[in-house]
């Protein structure tokens, strides 16, 4: 099973539990308010499976170290803005975001401009492009501050730096996390366009198992409540979970990282 895999340029995936008897159940990803927001930038093992697009198999490289690769840069945007990336946030085409096929989720990565050495760094949170000789698609803020948004496309070289370390300084510092798999982990089990619905299936979830929340959020300007449930140390404590409550109770949950 992949957790957060998608292919952005296929249809928006749906994460509506079909046993729910209430009215308005529909998907919503995580809505990425700020640049500033890091609770998705961990990379999952879901994240780091092969997958294939358009009968071509992809590896998730297992690290960043070294890498620098040579090619071509595109962009993405208003197309794509409030969908559902691969690492499940929300596309917002103003924060400084890229796509690519394999660099882990997560990874923040210099982009130079071969051409007039102008420079930006993005975050890998989406994979893409899945067009010959692309290496990079870049967020529009992206691309319009390394200068190529009227171009559209523009020799690039990408050095990738690692995971942003917080820090009181000006300078920004990156770092290799010390674990993929600890961390703060929840099933997401419904989504609803109606509040009252959302929090009364939640209580039924905390009467029966111990937990259930709700957590609000906007896309594309429409509000939805998703509905989690369950309390997790490890990444692969909740996909066990995933892996044996998906068969019965919850059939299409999912997990997400929480703070």
């Amino acid at each position: 099973m992949q957790l957060f895999m998608t292919n952005r340029t296929a249809l928006y995936l749906s994460a509506v539990i079909p046993f729910l008897l209430l009215s308005a159940c529909a998907s919503a990803p995580r809505r990425e308010s700020s640049e500033s927001s890091y609770s998705q930038t961990r990379p999952t093992k879901a994240t780091q499976r092969p997958y294939t697009v358009n009968g071509k198999r992809y590896e998730p490289l297992a690290t960043h170290e070294g890498f620098v690769q040579d090619g071509i840069a595109s962009s993405y945007g208003r197309k794509f803005h409030g969908r559902k990336t691969s690492s499940g946030e929300t596309f917002n085409m103003h924060a400084m975001t890229a796509a690519h096929k394999t660099l882990p989720m997560g990874v923040y990565v210099r982009v130079q401009h071969k051409r007039t050495n102008r420079e930006v760094v993005v975050r890998i949170n989406d994979r893409g492009p899945f067009v010959r000789n692309r290496i990079v698609d870049l967020s529009t803020a992206a691309a319009e501050k390394l200068g190529i948004l009227q171009e559209g496309l523009a020799p690039v070289r990408l050095t990738a730096l690692g995971y942003k370390s917080e820090s009181d300084s000006s300078t920004s510092a990156y770092r290799q996390p010390a674990s993929y798999d600890s961390g703060n982990f929840t099933l997401q089990v419904g989504a609803f366009t109606i509040r009252e619905n959302a929090y009364r299936y939640a209580a039924e979830l905390k009467r029966k198992y111990g937990s259930g929340d709700v957590q609000e959020a906007y896309v594309g300007g429409k509000k939805f409540y998703r509905v989690r449930s369950g309390r997790y140390g490890s990444l692969k404590e909740a996909q066990a979970a995933q892996d044996r409550y998906e068969q019965g109770q919850f059939p299409g949950c999912f997990v997400v990282a929480v703070e």
